[in-house]
Order: C-alpha cells, then sequence, then structure tokens
C-alpha cells in the first residue's frame, strides 16, 4: 500500500511526470501536478488539483509553492519530473536558452525542496524524489547543458539527503536513460526504432510507486536505469 495521502508532482502535464500522476490517481492519491500549460494535462479526476506554474521562472515559485504548502498541509511528498533539453554545441546557445535550463533542470527543484524541506520537518516524514538522467553520470557531446544541470542535481539529493534523514525525510534520485516520450519532440534526435532502445516511461512510473510503498525506515539512494541497447537516430 502506499504511504502517502497527497503528493506534488511538477510536469504533470506530460511525459514521466503525466505517467506518474495517473498511476498516483488510479490509487486514489490526490496529486498537486505542476506544469507549465495546465490546459495541456487533460486529467479530469476529483484526485487532481492543478497549478500552472512556469518552473523557469524562478521568481514565481516561492509565492506559488506557499500558497500551496499553506492550503495542503497534508502534503506528504514531491515528485519532481520537471525538465527540458537543450542539446548543442555550447556556442550556439543564447544566454536566455542557458539560464532556462539551468533554472528549470536544476534550481527549480533546489528551490521547491528550500520551501519543502521545513514543511516535512514539522511533519518529520516526507519524501523527496527527483526524476534525473543518465547525464547526471556521464558527460556526453552537445549535452552540457543537461549534464551541469543534472550533475549538480545528483550532488544536491545527495547532500540534502543527509541533510534530512534524521528527520524521516527520504530523498531518492532516479536516474532514466532515454526515454519515448515528447521530450524528444523538438530535438533532432531520438532514441533507436527498437523496443530495446528505449525505456518504457511506464516502467520508471512503477519504480517511483515502489519507492513511496516501502518502509519509512528505507531509504532507496539512487536508481540508475537504461534500455537494454543504447541506440540514438538523426531525425
Amino acid at each position: 500500500m502506499v504511504n502517502v495521502k497527497k503528493i506534488i508532482v511538477t510536469g504533470s502535464s506530460s511525459g514521466i511526470g503525466n505517467s506518474i500522476t495517473k498511476e498516483l490517481i488510479k490509487k486514489k492519491i490526490k496529486v498537486i501536478g505542476i506544469s507549465r500549460n495546465n490546459n495541456k494535462s487533460l486529467i479530469k479526476s476529483k484526485y487532481f488539483q492543478s497549478e500552472e506554474i512556469d518552473l523557469s521562472q524562478l521568481k514565481n515559485i516561492p509565492m506559488s509553492i506557499e500558497k500551496i504548502l499553506d492550503e495542503n498541509q497534508d502534503i506528504d511528498g514531491l515528485i519532481s519530473c520537471a525538465g527540458v533539453g537543450y542539446f548543442g554545441n555550447l556556442e550556439n546557445f543564447s544566454v536566455d536558452q542557458i539560464l532556462s535550463s539551468i533554472n528549470t533542470n536544476l534550481l527549480s527543484h533546489v528551490i521547491l525542496t528550500k520551501y519543502l524541506v521545513p514543511f516535512f520537518k514539522k511533519k518529520n516524514k516526507g519524501k523527496l524524489i527527483y526524476i534525473g538522467s543518465e547525464s547526471a553520470l556521464d558527460g556526453g557531446k552537445k549535452g552540457s547543458l543537461y549534464s551541469a544541470a543534472k550533475f549538480g542535481l545528483r550532488g544536491f539529493s545527495q547532500s540534502i539527503r543527509a541533510e534530512v534523514a534524521s528527520r524521516n525525510i527520504t530523498v531518492t534520485l532516479i536516474n532514466p536513460g532515454m526515454v519515448k516520450t515528447n521530450f524528444f519532440n523538438n530535438l533532432d534526435f531520438q532514441p533507436g526504432l527498437s523496443k530495446k532502445n528505449s525505456i518504457i516511461v511506464y516502467d520508471i512510473t512503477k519504480i517511483v510507486i515502489s519507492i513511496l510503498q516501502m518502509d519509512t525506515n528505507t531509504s532507496v539512494d539512487e536508481v540508475v536505469m537504461n534500455p537494454i541497447i543504447k541506440s540514438v537516430i538523426k531525425k
């Protein structure tokens, strides 16, 4: 049985976040879904509350998350899935693209956590789950922005885990390899066409659910997932 009643999911309108959100709702767990465009989620359920927040705009986060926490004292966890993908040679990115990438893929997670940690400390329990990437383990060609953020998220999760463990707050980082989602819609590459070249998004969802089902004294620190055969093709 899942040990949470209400949870925040960022990036809930698409991809991994959307899959996790739908599975939690099936289990009658209330989800506060944060996304840039809440009209995209198309989720209609009494267990779903949509919040439209652009996490790349960091100045919007404090007031929004404080309001959510003030109105929802029974929140048990955060599943932080929001992310964007910019890939290419560093010199070809604008400063705005660099800021958007780092803000969304790293700093938004950090700022949300800043507000959730004292909230969970008061409850003496909580679950923080971050969706990282294989790019947090190995920097690849044309992946400088994405790897910088995901390496940072990995270091952040390790440090914050050490800070909050004594307060019954668990911190998990999930690092998937390539997943066949709309993440690749605006990129010039994608996973290979074989089913063996990409992770099924529901497999990530199952990992998240299993973590939520674990005893509060068990911490899953980090999970690495990859397709059985790695292959990238140009579009």
